[in-house]
């Protein structure tokens, strides 16, 4: 975040560097909620990451900023705010290795789930199922193990919460309900 395309400020491609200096080898997952992104994308490719995302809306050149981010060799996401509509990946879904969406206004932790994500998530299977084109799907806003098999029957096969877990006294027992309720989802398909 960059205190400019959302309200708020975060961690920078130092911190990713950081972490794989430190000996971190997990996947470093990178949502850039920026404007503009090209700098940036250049910045946490060389500071580690695997996997970076970032909003149509802040690149003037969507294409052109996907391409960057497979250049570097890394998998490449757009991010769909509850109010994008699917349509905007029609002529990027064969650089895309995932798609990642809001389920809540992009720039703050804690708020609650859009409902309507729901059928954004509908919409974007059937729309990719049109476009014989099997991605991951994550989502980012509102995820708690109350509504976590839900999102994962309407298509979610990545979630990001943080909220419902970093504010528990037991992470690992948040974890491993979460966990429990999208398998149960998994088994029962």
């Amino acid at each position: 975040m960059d205190n400019h395309y959302v309200p708020n400020l975060t961690m920078g491609p130092m911190v990713c560097k950081a972490l794989r200096q430190y000996g971190i080898e997990q996947t470093i997952d990178v949502h850039l909620m920026v404007e503009p992104v090209d700098d940036l994308i250049t910045q946490f490719a060389k500071a580690g990451a695997d996997m970076i995302s970032f909003h149509p809306e802040a690149s003037k050149h969507i294409d052109r900023s996907l391409a960057l981010i497979k250049h570097h060799g890394l998998k490449a996401g757009l991010v769909l705010n509850p109010a994008t509509p699917i349509q905007i990946l029609s002529h990027v879904l064969d650089k895309l290795d995932f798609i990642l969406v809001m389920s809540v206004n992009p720039g703050f932790g804690g708020q609650t789930f859009i409902p309507h994500s729901l059928e954004k998530l509908q919409h974007l299977t059937a729309f990719l199922k049109e476009n014989n084109k099997s991605l991951d799907i994550a989502v980012d806003g509102g995820i708690k193990v109350e509504n976590i098999a839900e999102i994962a029957k309407h298509g979610a096969n990545i979630f990001i919460a943080g909220s419902a877990i970093f504010n528990s006294d037991d992470y690992a027992k948040i974890i491993a309900s979460m966990k429990k309720e999208i398998a149960g989802v998994v088994d029962g398909r």
